[in-house]
């Protein structure tokens, strides 16, 4: 985030007048200052001051200035502001949401000590800090505060989290404290989190971590637990002064502090976790930052000084324009403002969970937002404000949107629909759906609120093409499927989501009611649907009807009226509802009825005495009396009774409205004399039960409220005396008995003798009961009861009374039950007969009568068939073995199968006449196989023959006949057939049966005779295709003979004679045909050869006429042109287009020279005006006196071509000369010269050129070059020739140009020779700025071949150094580079390790740069983030001292001497204290350590060796340390030691090593000057612990004096060839100074002594590792004593000192 002063809100004075403080207001509508007098300024969002009000003290009686205001905040309304005071009080100011409203104290908070800072993180709820240490909430909602925690520390500072449901509060003695309102699932601890080093006046909370800083400069960075994650130290930063105040974004993803003049940044990287600080804000003379604030948006940020000014910054991480029509600002990686250009409008949009905000896209007629982050999915509707956040994993993009719905966003992705309501941070909803169109989903979202319904959320879509889902979107449950046979295309809710529409395919529209999951089809044909808004109002159009549905609850009611276009749209506004239709180009309002629209409103909004007051003013219509229905429904439900009965009387309801007026009237009653709603009244409760048919639940109301008398009263005057008297039962009523008998009484008064048997039945009394269902005619009654009583049935009279009485009623049946009961079979068994109860009579036979039981069966069947039940009477006629009965029965019922089933049974003469009848039922079904089948079984094979044939199932009838008629039979047969059909004139069924017996041919006569020849033809391409285009030809001419001319054309076209076609025209004389056939079928110039013929048969105006008409006339004179015809092109020409006439001549002149006619020809080309063609005729038939006359005579300006041309033919025949002589007489040297070109004939070029054309020989001569260069290198060798010619000559300037112009051929080292040579030419011969510009010319381009050493030299040799020693940089040469800057231009070095620093970075080498430029390799580190390698960098810095002191002393001259022993054995002490210090610190046995250990022991052989130079005995001792030295060249010059060790082991007679030693010496020498090892020959040292790879030394160790002499030794030495070049070795094997035997790998411990390995006779010291041999320890030990040095001496304490003492061996000579 960057920050960019915008303006200043108030100027600074000239001295302190501090800022107290400030605050934004959460509506980002105003800002708040607090001055230095106390005066509260208030500001509007864009920095104009609007309003200002002075605060006041506690008690007046202190004065006006008795305290300071330290702490302002507005509420989260942003309509109040509280005012935190030093004089222990808190204010509450109201000042309104208004500028210039009026500013009321609204609130006061009294404190025990002064308050220091404050916050208003929610509604109601202030928290402040004091003085005393204590934090305290403060409610505006019961103006009581309270204490929320103490501490003993004066409260500096306090903040809150982003979301304000936690605080920090900052304390005088450093401590930091936490405290949640909600810790929103996070789990993050409470109370002291943090003790800062300083009072942290700057505190701020983020999103990841709390930001603090004060005094000490250091700007803290600590985790939610309190560890500290970064540090930024400014305590070293003069120009810094303490931190005063801090601020964090409202995202929390940047924090701003104040200090003196400047305002530093931290901004939140959340890919690295860490913060980065950004360039910190400084602004000269603003001096303290006394106060932040920054704008809720985080789109502003003012600061507050000590000097009174306020400062307004503009913050954005970036800016881009959407559209041209959005700004959209990036005030943080999770927050974006989008602002409306055209309207000013601004949104912030948030990631709530700190995710960056990746792509802002503006959707949906740019009125949506939508945003991508890492995990979630930013949705929002900028008109409304509406923003929401829900989780979404990316899905690369591919997501569509849809807005048609203002409430919701539809989302479809991989085949899924999820629902997001705006302002909602939650999915609605997801469903698995392929289908995206709008029309097929339909949301509602809380669309017209109803009655007990709190939220209504509800979703619509198809699962399939045929099936419709209705999902509950609160509870996330289904709660309808609709199947539907057909495809919908086209559905939507109503706004209350309880009825669906939807339109299939067919055009069919279905209403679908959720509640009782009805489907009803209420249009057909409909093609527009939609409900009126705010309604349930449905309008649609059905063909030329507008139909309106003002009741949607009776669908069946539509009002319909005509209209004549289609509907368009439906307008609502202003209290009127229109449907706009389309009458052919205007459109015309029909205006629905908005009394009707307003009654489902003000029903559906509960208000029923406005839809009555509505209702009153209509008539009564079939639509008014369904609306007056629908609400006496909804007002007795809603118990709004005096509505429900003026419904009913405008029903015509009397009964209903008079029942509902006496319920009104005790209503009423009950709540004069109870008060209340007379409605819950019992007895109003009861009645609207009765009115509902309910009587069990007005019976329980009275009985709850014990009215027994009241439930009985209402059951008897409803004539319900059975529930009546079991109340009464049930309740022990006294009146019981006399119930029973009024009602008995009652039924016999009302003549329902029925009832009153059953009611003497139900009290036993079965004679009384009989007597009375006699009475009323009900002997069936009469029967059951006594057939369920036994003691009934011994009554003879009473049985036999019933009987009769049954057979008078006819009622057979129960008769015959009654005589089967009393044992009489044979009366039973009549009266069943006569009341065909035939299954009881058949049951009853069996038992009694079995041989009836067949006369039965077939009387059964006979009744059955009677009753037209012919099915029921087949298996009873099977069972009277009645057959043929059966079979009719079967066929009559058309049960075929059966019928088959019988008939298979039968004999075949009794079967065969049923056959042909189920036959003809299943051909006619078409089932023709199981009809041919039966027709064969009854003998009626013609019949199928014909069945066949009917169906045009000729192959089946001709297979059928060829079965069981003879071959000559069927083809006579169907031939007899087939001309029948003909001369009926069914000529294709008749071709379908000469085909079936295969004669084709019959069939093409029929039609050729007939004149049908399209059948003709077609027939004889199906059956004889070979003959297909003859046909057509022969027809084509019989019809040409007969006149028929047109159809004559069809067939001549189809066989493919389009020329027959015109020439039959030609020879009618119909041109205009044949020119139209010809257009059509003859190709692209047919058409024109045709008109051409047709205007030549005219001839003269005529021919123009017409060829101007078909616009042909230019083609008809080309054509006859073409053919020659130059008499009739002459002609038209001449008639009508007389600018053709030259082209003629020319074309005729062509012809003729073809012809070989060439003085004609000449003529005609000189008519046509091309002379210049008769001359190129004559040319080209090499005819040059004729060409030459002709040129001379009419086309002077050809004389030179024709000499041209006569040039060409000597060059064929290669006579250059002639042809030259030629050339130069036509005045075209240039052709001599590009012919000699050609030729490769340069030298004659050249000479023309130089002769003739002088200006082009510069140019020549380049293109000559560039000829060299294209031809290679043999082009190359070409140049390099002349170049040296030039040189001979003494042309220098030429020869440099010409080598400089040799180019890489396939040989660089010739381009190289070259490029050097005309370097050395131009040093040497030409003048110094030309041999200047060559040298910088060939300079470069022997570095890009990476000649840089060659390059260099060049460039030195003019005193070129900077661009010498850039060669040798460029060729990482860096030795010699440095040696050229050192020897010959100092100033330069700077330069060159500058360079050199610059190329390690770059590499990053950065260990390599460490021992150049330490910081610089330090910064290295810092910048690859390796802050390990950096620290111990940092730390070894110390030993890179050590280690330089080693270097230089080791490298120093005269060192190998007897008087260099002190500076030794200074070098030992030194190590051997830094080792000693290292064993006991952390590096012990580190690299570093062992490394140090290493230069130790070097150093102690130095100063071992410098001791035994004193000393004459010990000088092999000495030549051995030399040589042992040589296993450390690593950390030596190499070129010293081998040095020291050759003339050491030379003066003690070692010759064999001293000059392998001295050999390797002078390697040395020759590789520092060349400045690489790589030449280096190491075979000499395979085996040896002495190492290959050394730093390469930068200089020289050795004078040039002593290098000469030890280079004059080993000169003669080899030249001796008396040495054996090889290393001694000793008894492993291996050379003797090795410690490594290269057999084993062995390793051998060193002598402390000589260094060499210790073998055998070893003298162990204390410490590990530390021997000596003991014949060395005894000779060492010996000299001391006879020498008494005292350096030897110093050896020895040393060793004792180091080794922990020495050993206790006695001296021994052995």
């Amino acid at each position: 985030m960057q920050l960019k002063h915008l303006r200043t809100l108030l100027s600074p004075q000239d001295g302190a007048a501090k800022v107290t403080c400030m605050a934004w207001s959460q509506n980002n509508a105003k800002f708040a200052v607090c001055t230095v007098d106390r005066v509260v300024l208030l500001y509007d969002e864009h920095g104009e001051r609007r309003d200002k009000f002075s605060t006041k003290p506690a008690d007046m009686k202190y004065g006006r200035k008795s305290y300071m205001v330290k702490g302002m905040a507005f509420s989260p309304d942003s309509t109040k502001i509280a005012i935190g005071q030093t004089d222990n009080i808190i204010y509450v100011y109201k000042i309104g949401e208004d500028w210039g409203d009026k500013k009321v104290i609204c609130n006061k908070f009294i404190q025990t000590s002064a308050v220091t800072c404050l916050q208003w993180p929610a509604e109601y709820i202030i928290v402040f800090g004091l003085a005393e240490g204590k934090v305290r909430l403060a409610n505006t909602k019961t103006n009581k505060s309270s204490t929320i925690y103490g501490t003993d520390s004066y409260v500096v500072s306090l903040t809150t989290n982003c979301s304000g449901k936690g605080i920090l509060s900052g304390h005088a003695d450093g401590t930091i404290v936490r405290y949640f309102f909600d810790d929103e699932g996070s789990g993050e601890s409470q109370g002291k989190l943090v003790n800062h080093p300083c009072p942290p006046y700057a505190l701020a909370w983020a999103t990841n971590s709390i930001v603090a800083a004060g005094c000490d400069r250091r700007i803290v960075a600590y985790g939610k637990e309190g560890h500290v994650l970064q540090t930024f130290d400014y305590s070293r930063d003069p120009l810094e002064r303490e931190f005063t105040t801090a601020a964090a974004s409202p995202g929390g993803q940047s924090v701003v502090l104040g200090s003196y003049d400047r305002l530093r940044v931290l901004n939140w990287s959340p890919r690295r976790n860490i913060w980065e600080e950004a360039k910190p804000k400084e602004i000269a003379n603003l001096y303290t930052i006394t106060a932040l604030a920054w704008k809720r948006d985080g789109s502003r940020l003012c600061a507050g000084t000590l000097c009174g000014g306020v400062e307004q910054f503009d913050c954005c991480l970036r800016r881009s324009i959407y559209k041209n029509k959005f700004e959209l600002t990036y005030v943080g990686p999770s927050q974006v403002i989008v602002k409306n250009l055209s309207s000013g409008t601004r949104v912030v949009l948030k990631s709530h969970y700190g995710y960056e905000v990746e792509e802002v896209k503006i959707l949906g007629k740019e009125r949506y937002l939508v945003a991508h982050t890492s995990d979630t999915l930013l949705l929002g509707d900028l008109n409304t404000n509406r923003l929401s956040e829900v989780a979404w994993q990316g899905s690369g993009g591919n997501e569509k949107y849809f807005f048609e719905n203002e409430n919701v966003c539809m989302i479809f992705n991989a085949g899924e629909l999820t629902l997001v309501e705006y302002g909602s941070n939650d999915t609605l909803g997801s469903v698995r759906t392929e289908f995206m169109n709008p029309h097929l989903i339909s949301v509602r979202i809380n669309e017209r609120r109803q009655r007990g319904m709190e939220d209504n959320k509800k979703l619509a879509y198809l699962v399939d093409i045929k099936t419709i889902a209705i999902v509950d979107l609160i509870g996330g449950y289904n709660i309808g499927t609709i199947s539907h046979e057909s495809r919908v295309d086209w559905l939507e809710l109503n706004e209350t989501g309880h009825k669906l529409l939807f339109r299939d395919r067919k055009l069919r529209l279905h209403l679908y009611d959720i509640e009782s999951c009805s489907k009803t089809m209420i249009l057909n044909f409909c093609s527009y649907v939609q409900w009126v808004p705010g309604s349930d109002v449905l309008v649609a159009q059905n063909r030329n009807n507008l139909c309106v549905w003002y009741n949607i609850e009776a669908p069946e009611r539509v009002t319909t009226s005509s209209i004549r276009g289609d509907v368009v749209g439906l307008e609502r506004d202003g209290g009127k509802t229109e449907v706009m239709v389309t009458e052919g180009v205007t459109t015309v309002a029909y205006t629905l009825d908005e009394g009707l629209i307003e009654f489902g409103t003000a029903i559906d909004d509960g208000n029923y005495t406005r839809a009555t007051a509505f209702l009153e003013t209509l008539e009564m219509t079939p639509e008014t009396e369904a609306m007056w229905k629908t609400l006496s429904k909804l007002s007795l439900e809603a118990k709004q009774l005096h509505i429900a009965e003026r419904c009913f009387s405008a029903l015509g309801h009397v009964a209903k409205a008079r029942f509902l007026h006496e319920t009104n009237e005790i209503a009423d009653q009950v709540s004069r004399e109870y008060g209340g709603e007379g409605t819950d009244s019992y007895q109003v409760r009861a009645r609207l039960a009765m009115l509902e048919k309910n009587y069990k639940l007005a019976e329980m109301i009275f009985l709850e409220q014990n009215a027994v008398e009241e439930a009985m009263d209402m059951y008897q005057e409803l004539h319900r005396w059975d529930e009546c008297i079991a109340v009464a039962e049930a309740k022990g009523h006294p009146a019981l008995e006399k119930l029973r008998r009024g009602y008995y009484q009652w039924l016999m008064d009302t003549q329902q003798e029925e009832r009153a048997g059953e009611l003497q039945e139900s009290q036993g009394d079965g004679l009384a009961a009989i007597s009375l269902y006699l009475k009323a005619g009900l002997p069936a009654k009469a029967a059951r009861l006594v057939l369920n009583r036994e003691e009934l049935l011994a009554n003879t009279e009473l049985v036999e009374h019933i009987t009769a009485a049954l057979i008078k009623g006819e009622l057979y049946e129960r008769a015959g039950d009654l005589f089967e009961k009393i044992r009489n079979p044979q009366r039973a068994l009549e009266c069943y007969c006569k009341g065909s109860a035939f299954m009881k009579a058949v049951e009853l036979a069996r038992v009694a009568f079995p041989a009836e039981v067949v006369r039965l069966e077939e009387a059964w069947g006979d009744h059955l068939v009677q009753q037209k039940q012919l099915d029921a009477a087949i298996n009873h006629y099977i069972e009277a073995r009645c057959s043929i009965k059966a079979i009719e029965a079967a066929l009559g019922a058309r049960q075929w199968k059966k019928a088959i089933y019988i008939l298979d049974l039968q004999d075949r003469n009794t079967a065969s006449k049923y056959y042909p009848r189920v036959a003809q039922h299943y051909a006619s079904l078409q089932e023709y196989e199981i009809a041919e089948e039966l027709y064969t079984k009854g003998d009626r094979t013609k019949d199928a023959i014909d069945m066949y044939t009917q169906a045009g199932r000729w192959e089946q009838a001709h297979k059928l006949a060829m079965k069981c008629m003879r071959p000559e039979d069927v083809s006579v047969l169907y031939i007899t057939q087939a001309q029948e059909m003909e001369t009926q004139g069914k000529y294709r069924e008749a071709e379908r049966l000469y085909v079936t017996v295969e004669e084709p041919d019959l069939a093409i006569s029929m039609f050729k005779k007939h004149k049908l020849y399209d059948d003709m033809i077609r027939l004889v391409g199906k059956h004889h295709p070979d003959l297909l285009s003859d046909t057509h030809l022969h027809l084509g001419k019989e019809l040409e003979a007969e006149g028929r001319l047109q159809e004559a054309e069809y067939h001549y076209l189809e066989a493919q004679e389009w020329k027959a076609t015109v020439n039959m025209y030609r020879s009618n004389g119909l041109w205009e045909e044949a020119y139209r056939v010809a257009k059509a079928h003859g190709g692209v110039n047919a058409h024109k050869h045709v008109a051409y013929l047709w205007a030549k048969s005219l001839g003269g105006e005529a021919a123009v006429r017409l060829l101007n008409k078909l616009g042909l006339l230019e083609a008809a004179i080309d054509h006859a042109a073409d053919n020659c015809s130059f008499e009739f092109a002459f002609e038209l020409s001449r008639l009508a287009l007389k600018h053709k006439t030259p082209e003629i001549h020319l074309r005729y002149a062509m012809y003729l020279e073809d012809e070989g006619k060439f003085e004609e020809a000449e003529a005609e080309f000189i008519k046509a005006g091309k002379p210049k063609e008769a001359v190129l005729m004559f040319v080209h038939n090499q005819d040059w006196e004729a060409a030459q006359r002709v040129a001379e005579a009419h086309d002077p300006d050809s004389v030179a071509e024709v000499l041209v041309g006569q040039a060409r033919g000597a060059l064929e025949e290669k006579d250059f000369q002639k042809a030259e002589g030629l050339l130069l007489r036509a005045q075209r040297p240039g052709l001599a010269l590009n012919y000699y070109k050609e030729a490769g004939l340069w030298s004659d070029a050249l000479r023309i050129c130089k002769d003739y054309v002088p200006g082009q020989l510069e140019a020549l001569q380049e293109e000559y070059e560039r000829e060299a260069t294209k031809k290679g290198a043999r082009g190359m060798e070409g140049l390099v020739e002349q170049a040296r010619q030039w040189e001979q000559a003494g042309e220098y300037s030429r020869a440099v140009d010409c080598y400089l112009k040799v180019r890489d051929a396939g040989s660089s080292s010739l381009v190289e020779k070259c490029w050097l040579k005309a370097a050395e030419l131009s040093i040497k011969f030409l003048p110094p700025p030309r041999s200047l510009e060559v040298v910088r010319a060939v300079g470069p381009q022997l570095i890009g071949i990476g000649k840089h050493s060659a390059a260099a030299e060049l460039y030195l040799n003019l005193d070129l150094v900077k661009e010498a020693i850039d060669a040798f940089i460029e060729g990482e040469e860096w030795n010699k580079a440095k040696r050229v800057a050192k020897e010959l231009d100092p100033r330069y070095e700077d330069y060159v390790d500058q360079c050199y620093k610059e190329f390690l970075k770059s590499q990053g080498k950065v260990d390599s740069l460490v021992g150049v430029d330490v910081v610089a390799a330090l910064d290295l580190y810092v910048e690859q983030g390796q802050w390990d390698k950096c620290i111990e960098t940092a730390t070894k810095q110390n030993f890179n001292i050590y280690k330089r002191i080693f270097t230089d002393v080791v490298s120093s001259p005269g060192t190998n001497s007897a008087e260099a022993y002190h500076n030794w054995a200074d070098l030992r002490d030194v190590l051997f204290n830094l080792c000693e210090n290292l064993v006991k610190s952390s590096e012990a046995n580190s690299p570093a350590h062992e490394e140090f250990e290493t230069m130790l022991l070097i150093a102690h052989y130095y100063a071992t060796r410098s001791a035994a130079q004193s000393v004459k005995e010990l000088e092999t001792v000495a030549a051995k340390l030399s040589v042992s030295l040589l296993r450390h060249t690593q950390l030596l010059p190499a070129d010293k030691a081998f040095y020291e060790a050759g003339i050491a082991a030379k003066a003690v007679g070692w010759e064999n090593m001293a000059f392998i030693f001295l050999n390797r010496f002078l390697d040395l020498t020759d590789a520092i000057e060349e400045g690489t090892l790589d030449a280096l020959d190491h075979s000499d040292f395979q085996d040896t612990d002495i190492p290959f790879e050394v730093p390469l030394p930068a200089k020289q160790h050795v004078p040039e004096a002593q290098r000469e002499e030890v280079r004059d030794w080993v000169l003669t030495v080899s030249m001796d060839q008396r040495l054996e070049q090889v290393l001694p070795r000793d008894e492993r094997g291996a050379y003797e100074a090795s410690l490594v035997a290269a057999s084993t790998g062995v390793r051998a411990l060193p002598c402390l002594i000589t260094g060499y390995p210790i073998l055998r006779n070893k003298i162990e010291f204390k410490r590990p590792g530390k021997a000596a041999n003991k014949k060395n320890w005894n000779k060492f030990l010996m000299a001391i004593k006879t020498s008494h040095s005292p350096v030897c001496q110093d050896v020895l304490k040393f060793i004792s000192q180091w080794c922990g003492g020495l050993p206790s061996t006695s001296f021994s000579f052995q």
